[in-house]
């Protein structure tokens, strides 16, 4: 039977993942819940980890390697930043140990950009990279889709800049507490994959976003929209407005932009895998567990795996 190695962690704000890896970077058991970093906080990081290291068995002395929110201020312990330019080989050298545990636990820094204009930070994004993006890739383009969406170049091992955009918070903003969530009662979905389509392409136009949003309302109310698809159109309106920025942005750095790889959830990644294709922007879905991938590749940096072809 195949000996786990280590265990890998990526401790979101919401949500929480745990696989425990062999020496060879098979995954030999998994561990998924809504314990993220809110709900840890109250109920106790340490409490919550155990649970899940009890329940795959793992053994006492094996190590636990940490990405994500858990090394944010409010979270277990601080872990600080890697500054952009980032090679992503430096997360490593600046995790942080928990004190006061039996086994060796450490969580791992995000990356900072430290623009007067624009400062920006992420965390756990960097170690998705790591395990989407090969270490001697040329220029990347990469989205990480979620609750902050991230838009970061990478080259050569180096996160050479990023931008965040608050997407997903602002979808569940405009949909739960204004009014365009107001449909009326019961109203059903009539074509929902052709709502989100005119969505994004509204959010791709020159418009502000203010006015444009409150299409969701004028299109339903002038019968151009059935209600039960308006919550399809607002989430294609909202990504399709954070590709035509993250595209200005990547351009201005002097990126094309003709080209993104898409590293996410399934459902998640595939709402943008659809956007960009309407955006007529070639992209290419990444791996579905990256930070899994990327915890493993710090793990092998650190000495103590071997790489098996």
């Amino acid at each position: 039977m195949t000996e786990p190695a280590y265990v890998a962690v990526d401790w979101g704000t919401s949500s929480f993942r745990l696989w425990l890896i062999d020496r060879a970077g098979k995954v030999l058991a998994e561990r998924r819940s809504d314990e993220g970093m809110l709900a840890a906080a109250k109920a106790g990081f340490a409490g919550v980890l155990q649970s899940h290291l009890t329940a795959v068995e793992a053994p006492a002395q094996l190590p636990v390697l940490v990405c994500g929110m858990a090394g944010a201020k409010t979270g277990w312990v601080e872990a600080g930043y890697v500054d952009t330019p980032a090679p992503l080989s430096a997360v490593l050298k600046q995790a942080a140990l928990v004190p006061g545990e039996t086994r060796d636990i450490r969580i791992l820094p995000g990356i900072a950009q430290r623009d007067t204009r624009a400062p920006d930070v992420m965390r756990g994004e960097e170690t998705q990279l790591l395990g989407a993006v090969a270490a001697d890739a040329p220029r990347t383009l990469v989205v990480l889709p979620g609750t902050h969406s991230k838009w970061a170049r990478v080259e050569h091992g180096m996160v050479l800049d990023f931008t965040t955009f608050m997407t997903g918070e602002m979808y569940d903003a405009l949909l739960g507490h204004t009014i365009l969530g107001r449909l009326p009662a019961g109203a059903p979905a009539v074509d929902g994959t052709a709502a989100f389509s005119r969505g994004v392409l509204r959010g791709l136009g020159a418009g502000g976003f203010t006015h444009d949003v409150f299409g969701a309302r004028t299109l339903m109310l002038m019968g151009e929209l059935p209600a039960g698809d308006v919550p399809e159109w607002l989430s294609g309106f909202v990504i399709g407005r954070e590709i035509r920025n993250a595209r200005t942005w990547a351009q201005h750095a002097g990126d094309d932009a003709s080209r993104v790889l898409v590293v996410g959830s399934d459902a998640l990644a595939k709402r943008y895998l659809t956007a960009l294709e309407v955006s007529e922007i070639a992209a290419t879905p990444g791996p579905v567990d990256a930070a899994a991938a990327g915890l493993f590749r710090i793990a092998l940096a650190a000495g103590k795996l071997r790489h098996h072809a």
